[in-house]
């Protein structure tokens, strides 16, 4: 198949898919890029019940595919427990707060919120398509075969969690790889800078996608104010590869990017706008184009 409508994180905001799919050509094939759950500030419409019931009918009637998200890996963890009988995922006030909308509807590790992390379990880390790859935040090519050479198809099972919570394998790593993308460490002598919710962080998302980005403050994503990040370089121990020329094009989401829904790369593109709701009609092309990026009215 060599066309797909891409459709972003829709974090629980069932006005969002709704619309999104208003927009569409009937029946046309589609791509989800993971984070169905988790209403955020952006949410308009929040019901995570209804966007997992819409997309889990799309991909069981063979209309879409999807990968999953790291809220999806998070909800996974949350409502596993480990071996001393304490959750994977920490029970603490910022994860709950983090996904209030799904634990709103469904509970703590209730037999309900199992059925959907069971399903969760099913979407593969990555896809690739042939001519098109999809990945929730980052694609690494060393972190795919990492991944692959345990599970082919992308897909975790539960006795992989342990060491992806701990994050204690390179197979650990390179699944939370996939999930929420690179990281630079800004060094333990800056004083770190305050995200969209005040907390202080000392680790900056990168930009993978941006071949020319090599300053802190041209590659850094999630950071309100970049003046808080440093002038210079990004050290090349911490720098990341940009992605490859001469490979099939890669969609990824993940990074709440702000203003308008933009293409930076030819083979690489990221559609996670909270503010903006937006598709890729990918149609077999190798080089991404401005005019099959659309934005959703309503």
């Amino acid at each position: 198949m060599n066309h797909r409508d891409v459709i972003p994180d829709l974090h629980a905001d069932i006005a969002r898919l709704d619309a999104t799919l208003a927009a569409l050509e009937p029946g046309a094939p589609l791509a989800f890029l993971g984070d169905f759950i988790d209403a955020g500030s952006a949410t308009r419409e929040s019901d995570d019940a209804a966007v997992l019931t819409a997309v889990r009918r799309l991909i069981d009637s063979g209309r879409a595919v999807a990968v999953m998200g790291n809220h999806e890996l998070n909800a996974i963890l949350y409502h596993t427990d480990g071996t001393e009988g304490r959750p994977l995922r920490e029970h603490s006030g910022k994860n709950r707060e983090q996904h209030k909308s799904f634990l709103r509807q469904f509970g703590a590790n209730t037999p309900q919120a199992r059925v959907w992390t069971d399903w969760f379990l099913k979407l593969p880390l990555w896809l690739d398509l042939g001519g098109l790859r999809l990945v929730h935040a980052c694609w690494d090519q060393a972190a795919v075969e990492m991944v692959a050479a345990r599970r082919p198809e992308g897909q975790l099972t539960r006795a992989d969690l342990p060491e992806i919570a701990a994050e204690s394998s390179e197979f650990g790593r390179a699944v939370q790889r996939l999930v929420s993308g690179p990281e630079a460490h800004l060094g333990d002598d800056h004083p770190g800078f305050r995200d969209s919710k005040n907390h202080l962080r000392h680790h900056v998302r990168l930009a993978w996608w941006r071949p020319e980005a090599r300053l802190w403050r041209e590659a850094a994503l999630s950071v309100p104010d970049v003046s808080q990040l440093p002038e210079g370089e990004i050290p090349v121990c911490q720098g990341v590869p940009p992605y490859p020329v001469g490979v099939p094009p890669v969609i990824a989401g993940h990074y709440k990017m702000t203003g308008t829904p933009r293409i930076e790369a030819a083979n690489a593109a990221c559609l996670d706008y909270p503010d903006t709701a937006c598709v890729y009609r990918w149609r077999g092309e190798a080089a991404f184009s401005a005019e099959n990026l659309f934005t959703i009215q309503g």
